[in-house]
């Protein structure tokens, strides 16, 4: 399975189950029938839905009659080869129906399922009833040479042939195949390139290691080699290079296209005797699929994310995908709590919502060893949040030296201004500031400051942080400031956890606001004086700033 599995179901008879699939696959996300369930994400149409996450490769798991998926999906299924797992679930659990995908490991993700509803899955496939595994379908670290000489063999094999191993294939230890040692059929685990001849399966195991020392023409260069060394390029596992050359943007390119693991070594790296070289690289071999994924370390990476304003729906799939592949999450714990459901092996580091430095610090640490980790914000992470912090500690003279190669990215999420505004219309439609009014960071005179040069310059204001406990009197003083360049008719949003259960959106003018009406999970948005209501036809009101300006104004 490629990326995390959608769960689509119809109503609210289905969510319970739903639920406990996803605490299987963390990341999959619920997709409800808009206005029927409460959901992660809503949809509109169940056939759209469904015929569109299947286009994109995203597997599929339909909590409801096995009929309905068949009928939606027809029209999408032209090529086997390329189907992603479908199942289909009854809405109670009970049963578990692989559709399709069974070479996209559809049976394994039946069978996970249905361990986790403890029932027994509808396994049709007749070699896997037969044999008890899917030789079309090899575990990680082992990859198909031909799949239509795979076709036929297994057919040969349920036709009454015996089979003999050649090679290590621990996967079988378990199975039921019809070993013999004079069988007539072979099955080859070989790093070997050669036709497969009609007596025989081919299957590579991944344990081969071309050592490089630059990127300079390399994917043509390896491919080289391995023809030369009449070595499969299915068996490639990695490239090893000087960990020197850890930022070297061609080397990463190179990896991609050759479709392999880029791993870094250093002197010290114990490493397996090479089996082939040429023009200056190096074929090693490794003992096995898992010794190969072992030797030398990936560069490490730090995602800053943003979760958005607390929705599924609103979090962005570069954001999900960064959350699939972590290995450790640092944030502010009511943050990390926001991400979940994570998986039991994802290390969660939770700490005080003031300790950002700390915090940024010790993400390096873990990157720079060479893990997958992200960094948790709320909203989007370079608005008052995470990414301006692990810059700075980045940019500190004691910052080591192997901080700077680790992958440093910054994933943009939904601010709490964009999503206030989205629900209240588009009041930020035209030019606007931000302004945190929290003096923990800056003196309060400089907010004062730029409170009084954004309301002279007639910006839509979106105040963050705007009243705590510890700073009661700061928004009143914000307001008198704000009053002297606004009247009393102007357009006030005030939006309380939006995009999570509790939301709630209040329009008012600032005459009537006052700080009692906020706290530290509002967000105000100060209009200009341009800014209008108009009403809506639903009996509420729309609130939005004009893109045009007075030419007087």
């Amino acid at each position: 399975m490629t990326s995390s599995p959608a769960l689509v179901i119809l109503g609210p008879s289905a969510l319970a189950t739903a639920r406990r699939i996803q605490a299987l696959y963390p990341q999959a996300v619920i997709h409800g029938l808009r206005d029927r369930v409460e959901a992660d994400a809503a949809y509109d149409d169940f056939g759209d839905t469904l015929r569109g996450l299947y286009r994109s490769g995203t597997p599929i798991i339909a909590l409801c009659a096995a009929g309905i998926v068949i009928r939606s999906l027809a029209p999408q299924l032209a090529s086997k080869g390329a189907e992603p797992p479908v199942l289909a679930v009854a809405e109670d659990g009970s049963a578990v129906v692989p559709l399709l995908g069974g070479l996209g490991g559809v049976n394994r993700m039946a069978r996970e399922i249905a361990m986790r509803l403890q029932v027994s899955a509808a396994i049709t496939t007749s070699g896997e009833l037969r044999f008890g595994t899917c030789l079309l379908d090899p575990p990680s670290g082992y990859v198909l040479a031909d799949l239509e000489q795979g076709k036929r063999f297994v057919s040969d094999l349920l036709g009454g042939e015996n089979l003999r191993i050649d090679g290590d294939a621990p996967w079988l230890d378990q199975s039921k195949l019809p070993l013999a040692e004079d069988g007539r059929r072979t099955l080859h685990i070989t790093p070997l390139q050669r036709a497969a001849r009609p007596d025989e399966l081919l299957i590579h195991p991944r344990s081969l290691l071309v050592r490089v020392e630059g990127s300079e023409g390399l994917p043509a260069r390896v491919h080289q080699l391995l023809e030369h060394s009449g070595l499969a390029a299915k068996a490639l596992a990695a490239l090893l290079a000087p960990a020197t050359l850890m930022t070297d943007k061609a080397l990463a390119n190179a990896a991609r296209e050759l479709n392999v693991a880029l791993r870094f070594i250093t002197p010290y790296t114990t490493l397996p005797a090479a089996i082939a070289q040429l023009d200056g690289l190096q074929v090693l071999q490794a003992q096995s699929p898992d010794a190969a994924q072992a030797i030398g370390r990936p560069r490490g990476r730090l995602s800053v994310i943003g979760l958005g304003p607390g929705a599924a729906e609103h979090l962005t799939p570069a954001v999900r995908r960064a959350l699939d592949e972590a290995q450790d999450l640092l944030g502010y714990e009511t943050y990390v709590r926001m991400a979940e459901p994570l998986r039991d092996d994802q290390v969660r580091h939770c700490s005080d919502n003031r300790e950002e430095l700390q915090r940024a610090r010790h993400a390096f640490e873990l990157a720079a060893s060479g893990r997958r980790v992200v960094v948790v914000s709320s909203g989007d992470p370079g608005v008052f949040a995470m990414a301006a912090a692990v810059l700075e500690a980045l940019e500190e003279s004691a910052a080591p030296a192997d901080w700077h190669a680790v992958e440093l990215q910054v994933l943009p999420g939904v601010s709490a201004a964009l999503a206030t505004a989205a629900k209240a219309g588009a009041p930020l439609g035209h030019d606007f500031c931000l302004i945190s009014l929290s003096d923990n960071l800056k003196p309060w005179a400089v907010i004062e400051s730029r409170l009084d040069h954004a309301g002279a310059a007639d910006l839509a204001m979106a105040f963050y942080n705007p009243i705590s406990k510890a700073r009661p009197w700061q928004l009143g003083r914000a307001l008198e400031i704000v009053h002297t360049h606004r009247t009393p008719d102007t357009v006030v949003v005030l939006g309380r956890d939006i995009g999570r259960p509790a939301e709630a959106l209040r329009v008012v003018s600032l005459g009537e606001l006052t700080p009692e009406m906020v706290d530290m999970r509002t967000l105000v948005i100060i209009g200009s004086s341009q800014t209008r209501r108009l009403p809506r036809g639903d009996g509420g009101e729309w609130v939005y700033t004009p893109r045009s300006y007075p030419q007087n104004g």
